[in-house]
């Protein structure tokens, strides 16, 4: 183990694994949901597609500026920050009542798991 690391990596590789396979669930699991989502929503067919894509675009969009955000403001603090945005926004889209709020909800999604995932990798390469 690193010197900086925590005195506990076994729980360390379990939180970071829960959390990157959460955020890559949470791209794809979606699209079972679709359906639902329309009709509860009423979506126009065209525009269902953000639901999917939004978070794809803000996660992927902003994963580098997650990473040098970690280089600046710590590794851990952006983990905890980063799921603390992923989890209210996913509890914001979980009550959303109107399609923009599910679009909305799904970009403070994409933009908590681009803060936490590059913190999650750093950890796991300054814990092993």
């Amino acid at each position: 183990m690193y010197k900086n690391s925590p005195g506990r990596p076994g729980l360390v590789l379990a939180v970071v694994t829960v959390a990157q396979f959460v955020f890559a669930l949470d791209m794809s699991v979606v699209n079972v949901a679709l359906p639902a989502i329309r009709r509860a929503l009423g979506f126009a067919p065209l525009d269902l597609s953000w639901v999917v894509h939004v978070y794809a675009l803000t996660f992927g969009g902003l994963l580098v500026l997650g990473g040098r955000a970690c280089d600046l403001y710590g590794r851990r603090r952006l983990f905890v920050l980063g799921l603390a945005v992923f989890g209210l926004c996913s509890l914001a889209g979980g009550l959303a009542q109107a399609p923009w709020q599910l679009v909305a909800a799904r970009a403070g999604q994409g933009l908590g798991a681009a803060a936490a995932a590059p913190a999650a990798l750093a950890m796991l390469t300054t814990t092993f």
